[in-house]
């Protein structure tokens, strides 16, 4: 399955982080934020990275969900894959903080 790895936006300059809109077009996206929930309750992949949220929200087609600036968060495409739109503030994806410290953004 394709998984974004868990990340947060954060701001610069004063500014707050992006605040992005996921709509599910196609297939079944599991969408992992922080608050309530366990690693062994969710019907996701666990990437093997550092991985620290697992309240999960189900987007069906149709469905859609905004995660909040320097909200953690991490998602992945359902077994028949999945296409979605994200709708967002002013990108800043430099700025991007991933848990996984050995990710190709944090390597600068």
């Amino acid at each position: 399955m394709k998984t974004c790895p868990e990340h947060k936006h954060i701001g610069t300059d004063g500014k707050e982080g992006k605040e992005e809109t996921f709509r599910c077009r196609y297939g079944k996206v599991y969408l992992y934020v922080s608050g309530e929930g366990k690693k062994e309750n969710i019907h996701g992949f666990v990437p093997e990275t550092d991985t620290t949220v697992f309240h999960e929200i189900i987007l069906n087609p149709g469905e859609q969900y905004t995660i909040v600036p320097e909200m953690l968060h991490w998602f992945q495409a359902g077994p028949d894959g999945a296409v979605i739109s994200e709708f967002s503030t002013k990108s800043t994806d430099e700025t991007d903080v991933f848990t996984e410290k050995n990710s190709e953004r944090n390597k600068n």
